[in-house]
Order: structure tokens, then C-alpha cells, then sequence
């Protein structure tokens, strides 16, 4: 059975335009970003429910620009005086979990999770500075943005479809067909231009 909350949402998704991803997987244009379908009710619950502090650690990119990077270099950075080397939860613990998505994880599991970690909160996203919740931009956290050169982020994101799609029964694009979409912005996360000059 399905909630009053839960029936206003579906019929939310389906006044969303749709497109296709790479590997033919579904987007949702929300806001005037592509978000895959998987989640876009972990974006709208974000969207309306984070409540940012300002010691807050914000890391946002967009998909395959160094994300996983940038969050392994802050989260270093940010505990390199609570632990040794040898001591690093980095060595025992997957990084996601250290530094997890607010949209894609987060939000994704439950529309109010907890986030009650020790200040200060790093946490990441791939949401668009305009489509930010208010209280991170009202608040006096700390935004990092990372940026790729667009063709290295599209050759990644290509091979990274590629690799997921693996046993799929999912028609993938061919090259060609992927840049046109990059050009066109669509992609998970997507337009990447949109998303490089919000910041």
C-alpha cells in the first residue's frame, strides 16, 4: 500500500521530462539537471530536508571529475592530526562510507538520516550549485568543487558505462553517440557545463 507522500511523488516523477543515459539506463530532468532514475527521490529529499551547519565540508563534482579523489585528499587533510598513517580509517574502511554521498546514499536510504558525525561533517554530492539546498547556500560551510578537463571526463564516464553495462542487456551508445550527448548535456548529473559554471 502506497503513502499519500509516496502517490504525490510518483505523480511528481511523472511531470519530469525523461531522457537516456549512456547505457539506455532512465534520467529525470529536475531542475534543470539529468539525474538517473534510481535517484532522483534521494535528490528531492535532499533538496528539502538537509540542514547544512556551518562547519559542513561540502565536496561536489560532477560524475568521474575526481571525486574520489578529492574526498581521500579532504578527508586526509581534515583527520591528519586525530591518527597515524598506520591508524588511517581510510586503510580499513571504504571511502564512500567515510565520506558519503548525500543524494546518491544518504538521502537515497531515508529522507531524514543520520547525520550526526563529529564536526566537521564532510559529505559530498553531484548536485549543481543552483539546485544546492538553501542552507548550504545560506550557511557558512565550506564548498570544494572539482572540475576535469571535459574530455577526459568523458572518456571516464564512457568507460565507466562501459564497465557497468557489462552483462547488461542494455543497448550502450557508441562513441559518437556519447559525445553527442555530452555536448548536448546528457548524462548523469548532466549538463557538465551547467554544472562546472554554477560553481
Amino acid at each position: 500500500m502506497q503513502t499519500a507522500n509516496e502517490d504525490s511523488f510518483q505523480e511528481f516523477v511523472l511531470t519530469l521530462p525523461t531522457g537516456k543515459d549512456w547505457d539506455d539506463a532512465p534520467l529525470f530532468l529536475h531542475n534543470d539537471t539529468w539525474y538517473p532514475a534510481y535517484c532522483i527521490r534521494g535528490v528531492v529529499s535532499f533538496q528539502q530536508n538537509f540542514r547544512a551547519q556551518d562547519t559542513d565540508i561540502i565536496l561536489t563534482s560532477s560524475p568521474k571529475s575526481g571525486t574520489t579523489w578529492l574526498k581521500a585528499l579532504t578527508f586526509s587533510v581534515v583527520n591528519r592530526d586525530r591518527c597515524s598513517l598506520k591508524e588511517s580509517p581510510l586503510i580499513t574502511t571504504p571511502l564512500h562510507e567515510l565520506v558519503p554521498f548525500l543524494e546518491n546514499d544518504l538521502y537515497l536510504k531515508s529522507q531524514n538520516p543520520n547525520l550526526d558525525f563529529p564536526p566537521p561533517r564532510i559529505l559530498s554530492c553531484h548536485t549543481h550549485y543552483t539546485s544546492l539546498p538553501q542552507s548550504i547556500r545560506d550557511s557558512n560551510c565550506k564548498i570544494v568543487y572539482i572540475c576535469r578537463n571535459p574530455l577526459d571526463q568523458v572518456v571516464s564516464y564512457f568507460h565507466f558505462i562501459r564497465s557497468r553495462a557489462s552483462g547488461s542487456t542494455r543497448p550502450l551508445l557508441s562513441t559518437e553517440e556519447c559525445f553527442e550527448n555530452m555536448c548536448r548535456g546528457v548524462q548523469s548529473h548532466g549538463p557538465f557545463w551547467n554544472s562546472m559554471l554554477s560553481y
